[in-house]
């Protein structure tokens, strides 16, 4: 019920106040306080989430977990305790885990070197002409049909790395990590094959 000055006297003057009632009240059973509550929280997370993840789909994302975080979380607010240092732990809870994955998906994305095959000496102008050599070809057939396969799908047909994962039928990711294995073993069996200048020995 509001107050004359238009203060709502059940739930509180300050927002926070009223959003721990209105959990305390939502654990009693009170869907329509609750359904309140989200209504409410939503702006609040996300201008949270925000403030530290500039990207709008990502930063969505996480305010979408968030929600689902005090969701499932709900029980564990205790009306006893201030309300609003509960729920910016949750949000800032899934914004940390939000960093970590985007770390850890960092740490297995292996960027592919450029294929500078041969020797430091060849320029990138001059692998189109290098690329059916007869030493290169042999050091390609001798690669692990994977490696082979990421290597000639982006420097001997050219496409791009999505187009070869497509191909090969592997994610972009493992495709990257078969190219860069296989580029570190060509050089490896090339070393000494052509001289310093990019003829050959």
């Amino acid at each position: 019920m509001a107050d004359p000055d238009g203060t709502d006297a059940r739930l509180g003057d300050r927002p926070e106040d009223r959003w721990g009632e209105a959990m305390a009240a939502a654990q009693a059973g009170d869907e329509a306080a609750y359904r309140e509550l989200l209504v409410e929280l939503l702006p609040f997370v996300r201008r949270q989430v925000r403030s530290r993840i500039s990207a709008p789909a990502d930063a969505e994302d996480v305010v979408q977990n968030a929600l689902i975080s005090i969701h499932r979380g709900r029980h564990t607010y205790r009306s006893e305790r201030p309300f609003g240092p509960w729920v910016r732990t949750v949000v800032r809870n899934c914004v940390i885990d939000w960093f970590r994955e985007r770390g850890r998906r960092s740490q297995r994305e292996v960027a592919v070197e450029e294929p500078e095959l041969f020797s430091e000496g060849v320029r990138d102008e001059e692998l189109g002409a290098l690329e059916l050599s007869p030493p290169l070809a042999a050091a390609l057939e001798a690669l692990p049909d994977k490696q082979r396969q990421a290597v000639e799908l982006i420097h001997v047909k050219g496409l791009t790395v999505a187009e070869a994962a497509v191909e090969a039928g592997v994610t972009p990711g493992a495709l990257k990590v078969r190219a860069h294995r296989g580029y570190r073993a060509l050089r490896a069996r090339l070393s000494g094959v052509l001289g310093p200048d990019g003829g050959r020995s």
